[in-house]
């Protein structure tokens, strides 16, 4: 049994399934469920299975970082809002910049001081929303060497620092170890650094970014760390199944348990 709310990323596991009979699998196995998009599903029939689930995209369009496409991030926000409603959704994931297909809409290969300003008082006013609407915005730390080059703001630290820079309740972390382990690596001291900062915790083994236990990370002593700070919050995996998606579900279970 875990001490953490265990939830898996339904885009990336059975991947020979339908969306939704994966979703049921999922919460057959006893985990909560991670989409990503939601504007391209059918809402109403994912509500339907029963699942529990952890977490969405928060927006559609738009950079965190530029005042002339803040906007778009905001009233996307607002329109996720409204499907978190459907799903029962608690916490919504953003990025500083926009992603296409994974990769930078409008890539910049540095961050300026107007970004950072932006970037905080966009997320004042997103974390409003949250508050009147009762869900968290979370904020991914991104790898720009080997997933998301062109994205700025985006390590682990930067993400930490506009969070707590903004110092709102319905606006944290999704720290993705999986991306920072690339981009910073020191996990266990990265984990008590974000502390109270941390909204969820996202995870993959690296390189591959296939389950626990097929890579460099040695999850459990993340596991130790986190229960030792009292972190009892969600774990999602966010990672493809090195082979058969059943047996990675169970490698997950085990280095959280």
């Amino acid at each position: 049994m875990s001490d953490f709310d265990l939830a898996v990323c339904a885009e990336m596991m059975f991947r020979d399934l339908p969306l939704l009979e994966r979703v049921r699998r999922i919460h057959g196995l006893g985990f909560a469920v991670e989409i990503w998009s939601w504007h391209d599903k059918d809402l109403t029939a994912l509500a339907a299975t029963g699942a529990r689930f952890s977490s969405m995209t928060g927006y559609l369009h738009g950079d965190l970082i530029d005042p002339a496409r803040a906007d778009e991030v905001v009233q996307t926000a607002e329109l996720s809002i409204k499907a978190a409603e459907t799903l029962g959704v608690p916490r919504l994931n953003l990025h500083t910049a926009e992603l296409v297909d994974g990769q930078a809409a409008r890539p910049r290969q540095r961050a300026s001081g107007q970004m950072w300003l932006t970037a905080q008082r966009t997320l004042e006013r997103i974390g409003d929303l949250g508050a009147a609407a009762g869900v968290t915005f979370c904020v991914e730390n991104l790898n720009t060497i080997v997933d998301h080059p062109g994205v700025p703001l985006a390590r682990a630290k930067d993400t930490l620092a506009l969070v707590e820079g903004v110092g709102h309740p319905n606006v944290k972390m999704m720290l993705d170890l999986y991306h920072a382990q690339i981009g910073e690596g020191n996990l266990v001291e990265l984990v008590h650094r974000c502390g109270s900062a941390i909204g969820e915790i996202q995870v993959a083994d690296v390189p591959g970014r296939c389950e626990p236990g097929t890579g460099e990370v040695h999850y459990p002593a993340i596991a130790r760390a986190l229960r030792d700070m009292g972190y009892r919050g969600t774990i999602g995996l966010e990672a493809w199944a090195a082979g058969d998606s059943d047996e990675a579900l169970a490698a997950f279970r085990a280095a959280f348990s």
